[in-house]
């Protein structure tokens, strides 16, 4: 029997998010979370999509660890005889947000591996703990079993250097691993990659920019297939107005909120990760009700929408300008995806670059990949769907299916 199921495990600090795909056709055969680990009121929500099984499934009440999520989860599994020592199971695909320099491409995990995911948490310090705990628990339940690690830096480093390095002398920036990376790589390949698909084109001859418009956002300036550029940096504060997050800032503010406000470096980093973006602007990090704030005369909330989409065109025109020429504008993630109202803000006036929207097109809701340009644009402006899901399950199957064959 030949193994072609992969399981896609997406470890954050108190919860486990899973898939379990058969790479065949890319069908999903079951879907899951497991959140709050650690606490009174963990809970497991299961979900099998073929098969036997009986629908949604939820388990409510203490989950130690992740040892123990992963338990739970294999249980699951395992009742709808999906469980992790079926023979059909070809590997699991894990993953990992900073892969730094090294990893540019998907990887067998063994403990070398692992070890310099681990000398890159300070650059990560609230991703690849997680991430590194749920590769450690998995190999433990299959030690015998391909694990691998999908990396949401490895999209980003076909960056040239220009784009990539800070201004900073280069020996305190080397000696601290101090440059651009990069974040939601495998959504921006994933969905880089199915715009092409969507024109009727090969990657290699097409040019994308890409947002990835969620809680977090980004963008990326897509060439021919390769990124050579992108909006977050070092870590994922920097770019576009985020839910939570400020994106772009003057770096002397922090030193101000030190000196004149007394801020500690922890408080700084707190009010900027978390308190800042749309949240800090008017209190509310989800678009839908800053949307409804806004039609309801809102001022704050319309002051907030307002400086989203201003620093999402920056980024649209700075793009335009690196690629030089521009196929197509695409919009992903739930934010992306979803809210016409902000497609509309982002493209208007936009016409002297060739993008213009279909108010029509823009309006309708649907989960499939679509052109919202008007007809006769010169540059396609797309909706496609994010699956970071699929990618990480499709490079994790090619990568051991490759292996296999020698």
């Amino acid at each position: 029997m030949t193994a072609t199921r992969v399981l896609v495990l997406n470890s954050g600090s108190s919860s486990v998010k899973y898939q379990l795909l058969d790479m065949r056709d890319g069908s999903r055969l079951a879907v899951g979370l497991v959140e709050r680990i650690g606490e009174v009121t963990s809970r497991l929500v299961h979900t099998p999509l073929s098969g036997d099984g009986a629908g949604q499934r939820e388990r409510c009440g203490p989950i130690a660890d992740h040892d123990a999520a992963l338990k739970a989860v294999a249980d699951e599994l395992a009742a709808d005889g999906l469980g992790l020592d079926s023979p059909e199971l070809a590997a699991i695909g894990h993953r990992v947000v900073h892969g730094g320099l090294r990893f540019t491409e998907p990887t067998v995990i063994d403990d070398e591996v692992l070890a310099e995911v681990e000398r890159l948490v300070p650059v990560a310090p609230l991703h690849n703990p997680a991430n590194i705990t749920g590769i450690r628990t998995a190999r433990a339940l299959r030690p015998d079993l391909p694990q691998v690690a999908v990396f949401d830096t490895a999209f980003h480093t076909t960056m040239p250097e220009s784009a990539a390095r800070y201004a900073i002398d280069t020996r305190t920036a080397d000696a601290h691993r101090i440059r651009r990376y990069g974040f939601h790589g495998t959504s921006h390949a994933y969905v880089s990659r199915e715009t092409a698909r969507l024109l009727g084109k090969a990657p290699e001859d097409v040019n994308v920019i890409v947002l990835h418009l969620g809680n977090g956002a980004s963008a990326s300036a897509v060439a021919g297939g390769r990124c050579v550029d992108t909006s977050m940096g070092l870590t994922p504060l920097e770019g576009l107005v985020m839910g939570t997050r400020s994106g772009d800032i003057d770096p002397a503010v922090t030193f101000h909120l030190k000196r004149v406000a007394g801020m500690s470096v922890d408080e700084i980093d707190a009010l900027l990760n978390t308190r800042s973006g749309l949240v800090g602007l008017c209190g509310d990090n989800d678009m839908r009700e800053i949307r409804r704030r806004v039609e309801e005369g809102d001022e704050r909330a319309r002051l907030a929408f307002d400086i989203y989409i201003h620093r999402l065109r920056k980024y649209i025109g700075a793009y335009y300008a690196v690629l030089g020429r521009v196929d197509a504008l695409v919009f992903t993630a739930g934010v992306g995806e979803n809210a016409a109202a902000v497609r509309e803000a982002a493209v208007a006036g936009l016409e002297e670059l060739g993008l213009a929207l279909d108010a029509g097109l823009n309006a309708e809701r649907s989960r499939e990949a679509r052109i919202i340009s008007a007809p006769g644009a010169r540059v396609a402006v797309a909706v496609v769907p994010t699956d970071e899901e699929l990618e990480i399950a499709r490079q994790t199957f090619a990568l051991v299916s490759a292996d296999s064959l020698g």
